[in-house]
């Protein structure tokens, strides 16, 4: 399979494709998208991720507790990830994190959920997918709690601050620390000048593209529900942000990916039962 367009963050096991996913994959491929990352929020929708990833060669699965689901994490839940890993078309934890602002797990169940999850990474050595909203400043000091455990191959991967929207202090700590940062549709939207000052100062090495579908529909399709061929967009604002062609950003973008997750270095056939 060559190497084209990634999204690192698509949520095609989502109800909202079950009557089209076909259709939405075949956009996909003629956008150019070699490599989607499914991520699970819960551990229902971490088992569609690994089937579709099992279906369809581009599709790679993460499996993890989203912050809204954490609530009920418990031993059972590790146990039920654990087996989902033992696949090679999983190729992190994710997605995990901290959100603050929609509540919808108790704050303690929120941060007990993170810290078994980062646990279960380092232990697994997968890179993790970090969700976070008002709460940056927690997310990076418990990621910090864990850096002297991080196996050696973890320490250039460790995982992605997913649609970063972070100043550029914590973009800062966040590289530093082996993290890459999740570029989204907002990079796109009008308003988006102080995202996109923050971004210029970030190395093109450390930056992934994303779509987070069916969510952040970029422009110019914003209000509609999105998709993975709508990473071209995101490429492309990118691509002039960082004033480069968007060929060079292509490329530039797909290393990374495979970087951090390693999908290219397993045929695509050998991993398909």
């Amino acid at each position: 399979m060559q190497s084209g367009l990634t999204d690192t963050h698509c949520h095609l096991n989502s109800t909202d494709y079950d009557a089209d996913l076909d259709l939405v994959m075949s956009r996909a491929r003629a956008a150019g998208l070699s490599h989607i990352l499914v991520p699970g929020v819960d551990l229902e929708s971490s088992r569609r991720a690994l089937k579709l990833a099992t279906d369809v060669p581009e599709i790679y699965a993460a499996v993890g507790i989203h912050p809204h689901h954490a609530a009920g994490w418990n031993d059972g839940s590790e146990h039920d990830l654990r087996t989902l890993v033992s696949s090679e078309r999983v190729v992190a934890i994710g997605e995990i994190g901290l959100d603050y602002y929609r509540d919808l797990s108790p704050r303690e169940d929120q941060r007990r959920a993170f810290k078994a999850q980062i646990e279960l990474a380092l232990e697994l050595e997968l890179p993790i997918i970090v969700h976070q909203r008002e709460s940056m400043g927690e997310i990076l000091d418990t990621l910090l709690q864990y850096e002297l455990q991080t196996p050696g191959d973890l320490e250039d991967r460790r995982g992605v601050l997913h649609a970063f929207s972070g100043d550029a202090e914590s973009a800062s700590i966040a590289l530093a620390k082996g993290f890459y940062l999740g570029v989204a549709g907002p990079i796109t939207f009008r308003k988006a000048d102080p995202l996109r000052t923050v971004m210029i100062q970030v190395p093109k090495e450390r930056v992934l593209i994303e779509t987070d579908s069916p969510y952040m529909t970029p422009e110019p399709h914003r209000g509609k529900r999105n998709e993975p061929a709508n990473v071209r967009h995101i490429a492309n604002r990118l691509a002039a942000l960082f004033e480069v062609e968007p060929d060079d950003l292509v490329n530039i973008t797909a290393n990374n990916a495979n970087s951090i997750f390693r999908w290219c270095n397993e045929s695509s056939d050998s991993n398909i039962s």
